[in-house]
C-alpha cells in the first residue's frame, strides 16, 4: 500500500468531489537523512497538504495561509497534543508488531495509518457523504482496515488477526470509528472548504495553452493542451478530431488535475495526443469549467 498516492477523481461539472484525509507514518528507528523523521502526520484536503507534524519539531503547523488565519490558537494547541499522543502510540505499537513478527531490530520497519472521508458537493451546495476509510499499512503492505458497512475490522495478513479480534470485541470502537468517518470528518471537511473559499473568494477561469512538439518518432508529432490557473479543481478537458471528442482508447493521455504549487490555490491539467505528422484532420481542445459561461475551444 502506498498511502501517498494521490486520489484520482473524475468529477463532472455538475458536482464536486472533495476528500479530507490524514496520513501518519512511523519508523521503527530514526534515519539520519535530511527531511526524514521518525514520525510524521499530515492533513490533506483535495490532494493539498493543509497541516504537518514531525517528531523533531513536535508541533502541528499549518501549511495553508487560510488554515492559519481561520483556526484559533486553541485548535493548533489541541492538535499538537493529539499528534504527540499518536506519536507515542505508534512508538509502542510498532515495537509490538516487530516482536509479533520476530523481526530484527537492526532493520527499519514502517507503520502507517490513513483515515478520512469523501463527499460530493451537489449543485445546491450541500455535502453528500460518499465513503470513509480507516486503514493501516505495515512495511508497505495492507495490514488492517475498517469495514464501515459491516462495522468490523478486517485483517489483511495473519499478523493482524489478533489485533482484528481484539478491536472487534470492543463494539464502541467500531461505533466511534464509523461515527467519526461519517460525521466528524465531514464536519471538518465542510469547515475547511469554507475557510478555503473565504481565502479564495473569486473563482478563477482556466488559461488555455496549445502547442505541438516533436515525438520520439520522426513521422509523428504530439499535440498538447494545457489548462492552468483554474479554481475550483473540477474541470473537463477534451481533445477533438474534426469536432468529435477522443477518448483514452484513441490515444489521449492525461496528467490528471494537479495543484499549481503548495500555496497557489489554482490547478492545472495537461492532455496530449500523438498523431502522424502528415495528418491533416482538424484538432482542437475544449474546456468546460464552472467559471465559463460557455466552453472554451481552441484549435492547433
Amino acid at each position: 500500500m502506498i498511502f501517498l498516492t494521490l486520489f484520482c477523481i473524475f468529477a463532472t461539472v455538475k458536482s464536486e468531489i472533495h476528500d479530507l484525509h490524514y496520513i501518519y507514518t512511523a519508523l521503527s528507528k530514526p534515519i539520519s537523512q535530511p527531511g526524514v523523521y521518525q514520525f510524521t502526520a499530515m492533513g490533506i484536503l483535495n490532494d493539498r497538504p493543509i497541516d504537518f507534524y514531525n517528531s523533531e519539531d513536535k508541533v502541528k503547523k499549518p501549511l495553508q495561509t487560510w488554515m492559519e488565519e481561520h483556526n484559533e490558537k486553541d485548535y493548533w494547541e489541541k492538535g499538537t497534543q493529539s499528534r504527540r499522543s499518536k506519536e507515542q502510540w505508534f512508538d509502542v505499537n510498532i515495537k509490538i508488531l516487530m516482536e509479533r513478527m520476530h523481526q530484527n531490530k537492526s532493520d527499519v520497519h514502517i507503520l502507517q495509518w490513513m483515515h478520512g472521508c469523501q463527499v460530493e458537493k451537489t449543485t445546491d451546495g450541500k455535502l453528500k457523504f460518499l465513503k470513509g476509510f480507516n486503514q493501516y499499512g505495515y512495511d508497505g503492505e495492507d495490514f488492517l482496515s475498517f469495514d464501515s458497512e459491516n462495522m468490523a475490522w478486517v485483517a489483511h495478513v495473519p499478523a493482524a488477526e489478533s489485533t482484528k479480534q481484539k478491536w472487534n470485541n470492543v463494539p464502541i470502537l467500531s461505533q466511534y470509528t464509523k461515527g467519526y468517518l461519517e460525521t466528524d470528518c465531514v464536519h471538518w471537511l465542510e469547515k475547511f472548504l469554507k475557510y478555503q473559499e473565504l481565502d479564495f473568494q473569486t473563482s478563477s477561469p482556466p488559461e488555455v495553452h496549445l502547442f505541438s512538439k516533436n515525438s520520439t518518432s520522426p513521422d509523428n508529432r504530439t499535440l498538447v493542451c494545457l489548462a492552468t490557473g483554474f479554481y475550483p479543481k473540477d474541470v473537463t478537458v477534451d481533445i477533438l478530431k474534426d469536432g468529435v471528442p477522443l477518448a483514452e482508447s484513441d490515444g489521449v493521455a492525461s496528467s490528471g488535475v494537479r495543484p499549481n504549487g503548495e500555496r497557489n490555490e489554482t490547478y492545472q491539467l495537461r492532455k496530449w495526443l500523438e498523431i502522424k505528422a502528415s495528418d491533416t484532420s482538424k484538432y482542437s481542445c475544449r474546456i468546460h469549467h464552472r467559471t465559463l459561461q460557455s466552453p472554451i475551444e481552441e484549435s492547433w
